[in-house]
């Protein structure tokens, strides 16, 4: 048996139920992990209230830690008693104890502790993807600006510190001068607090006129619009997330009078589609946070029987960096 958060309909964070389910042997494939610590993500909250769309009822959850219990037929690069990480599909970390498909699941490094673990997979893959594989014409090069928004949250603090680290200028968007503080704190080039001034004209200021090579975008409907013209000629808006709600329809012509831009819509379950691929990103992640490069900030933690409360800090905007759910 294991203690599992579940929705049975979606809705508000009341939606959120602790339960007692049944938990049977890996298949084919598949493993049992019984986790340490277990994260917390926006898509979390997309999948509560049926932005995005899942059978009920849902096991919630996408990202944790733990121990292998067991491994089914085929598996090979996990056994039993291996520490192990992951941020995967189908939702159902939320728990004490899963089966789950192996492919997405890695080997932890013993230098990084469950806690970090639980914490760094998805929002650290997601960074991997955007300052690695999601890249404008030309690619970036040392001393390029872009912009990132949110930067103070899980996936936004993880990408200042990498950002800095492949020498970029990012300017970094958070709603509060604390928040702000902390993006610079931790590599940040500039920080704009929107909530006092209009970033696309502090944007031409900081770029000289000239705009960034790339948005990176995870607040959707609120930011759209001034993000297009915050690009360069060529530039690449990349939308990876809809915290403010999702972004309108609109005429593929307007891209052309903004300077002949690109816009991508992004996902981390298309990049770690294959165990390969996602070993890979998860390689350079672990390299990233060993070698001190990237730090994984813990700023809030709560009992997993305490996560409706967790829910309603996260779409508050009450956090920053990384949340996790504790056992």
């Amino acid at each position: 048996m294991s203690k599992a958060i579940i929705i049975e309909q979606t809705g508000g964070p009341e939606q959120l139920k602790l339960v007692d389910v049944t938990v049977g042997e890996p298949g084919a494939g598949e493993i049992r992990i019984r986790h340490k610590a277990i994260g917390l993500n926006y898509i979390d909250v997309y999948q509560r209230t049926g932005l995005y769309a899942f059978a009920m009822p849902l096991t919630m959850g996408m990202e944790g830690s733990g121990i292998v219990e067991a491994v089914g037929a085929g598996v090979t690069h996990l056994q039993v008693g291996d520490r192990a990480a992951y941020a995967a599909n189908p939702p159902g970390s939320y728990c004490e104890v899963r089966v789950m498909p192996a492919k997405n699941v890695c080997k932890l490094p013993d230098a990084i502790s469950f806690e970090t673990g639980a914490a760094m997979m998805l929002k650290g893959l997601t960074a991997q993807y955007l300052l690695k594989k999601t890249l404008p014409v030309g690619g970036l090069q040392a001393g390029d600006f872009v912009l990132f928004h949110a930067a103070a949250g899980g996936v936004g603090l993880i990408a200042c510190q990498w950002a800095k680290a492949l020498g970029l200028q990012l300017i970094g968007t958070a709603g509060s001068d604390a928040k702000c503080a902390l993006a610079k704190e931790l590599g940040a080039a500039y920080t704009i607090n929107y909530s006092k001034e209009d970033f696309l004209p502090r944007v031409k200021e900081i770029t000289g006129g000239k705009g960034v090579k790339v948005v990176y975008d995870s607040v959707g409907k609120d930011t759209w619009d001034k993000s297009l013209d915050c690009l360069q000629p060529f530039g690449l808006m990349a939308s990876f997330g809809n915290a403010s709600g999702p972004v309108a329809p609109f005429a593929p012509g307007i891209l052309g009078g903004k300077g002949s831009i690109y816009v991508t819509r992004q996902t981390l379950f298309t990049h770690i589609a294959t165990r390969e691929s996602n070993q890979a990103m998860a390689d350079d992640l672990f390299e990233a946070v060993t070698s001190g490069k990237v730090t994984i900030r813990i700023d809030q933690r709560y009992p997993l029987a305490e996560v409706q409360q967790a829910h309603r800090d996260l779409e508050a905007r009450k956090t920053t960096g990384c949340t996790i759910l504790t056992l």
